[in-house]
C-alpha cells in the first residue's frame, strides 16, 4: 500500500472522530436524506470544490462535475442528474461554474490532438465558433482565454434552459433560476456574469418548448 492512499484511508477517521466530537449525531442524520436547494454543475478540475468554494455543508448541493462545465444535450449522464435535482430533489437554483484557468477552454482554443477527449473538447470548440469574430478581435491571448471561458459559461447556462427538463419544471409553476459563475483560482473569489434565466421566456423564440 503507497503512503499516499494510506494517509487518505487514516485522513478518512480523523475526520470522522473530529466531526462526531463536533456533532454526535452528524452521521445520523446526514443518512436521513438531503433537500440541497442548489444544483451546481461545475468543472472536473480538482482545484474547484462545490461545497468549499460557497461554505456550504454536506447536503446542501447536489454536484455534476465535468470537463469544462459543459450541458451537452446528448449526455445521459448530466441529463439525469439535472432530472433528478428539478424532479425530485426541486432545487430552487442552479449554477453553472467555470473557472479562469481551465484546461479544457484552453485546449478548445488550439489544435492539437489530444486523444478520445477531442470529442469532448468538440462541443467546447463550437462556443468559440460562435463568438468567433468577437474572441478573435481581443489580441492579448489570456484576455482571450478568460473572456472564452466566460462565454462558455454563459451557453451552458442557455443550454441548461433549452432542455425539456428545466422548461417543464417552468411550465409547471416551480421556482428554479439558473446563473452563470466563473472562479478566480489566484483569489477564490466567484464572479457572478449576470447571465439569469428564470422562465422560457428568456430564451430566444424558436427554443421555447411547448407542452
Amino acid at each position: 500500500m503507497s503512503d499516499f492512499y494510506k494517509k487518505i484511508l487514516d485522513n478518512n477517521k480523523v475526520w470522522v472522530e473530529k466531526t462526531l466530537e463536533t456533532d454526535p449525531n452528524y452521521f445520523k442524520d446526514l443518512a436521513k436524506g438531503q433537500t440541497p436547494p442548489l444544483l451546481w454543475i461545475g468543472c472536473s478540475d480538482s482545484r474547484v470544490p462545490a461545497n468549499e468554494i460557497i461554505g456550504a455543508k454536506p447536503g446542501e448541493v447536489f454536484v455534476h462535475r465535468n470537463i469544462a462545465n459543459m450541458v451537452v444535450h446528448s449526455d445521459m449522464n448530466m441529463l439525469s442528474v439535472l432530472d433528478y435535482a428539478v424532479n425530485v430533489l426541486k432545487v430552487k437554483h442552479v449554477i453553472v461554474c467555470g473557472h479562469y484557468g481551465c484546461g479544457g477552454v484552453k485546449a478548445a482554443m488550439g489544435n492539437d490532438s489530444i486523444g478520445i477527449i477531442d470529442n469532448w473538447i468538440r462541443h467546447i470548440k463550437d462556443v468559440y465558433r460562435l463568438h468567433n469574430t468577437y474572441l478573435d478581435s481581443i489580441v492579448d491571448e489570456n484576455e482571450r482565454f478568460n473572456k472564452f471561458v466566460e462565454l462558455n459559461v454563459k451557453e451552458q447556462v442557455f443550454d441548461l434552459g433549452k432542455t425539456s427538463i428545466v422548461q417543464s419544471a417552468w411550465k409547471n409553476g416551480q421556482e428554479l433560476s439558473i446563473h452563470g459563475w466563473v472562479y478566480g483560482l489566484n483569489s477564490g473569489f466567484v464572479t457572478d456574469l449576470d447571465v439569469n434565466l428564470s422562465s422560457n421566456n428568456d430564451l430566444d423564440q424558436v427554443y421555447q418548448l411547448k407542452f
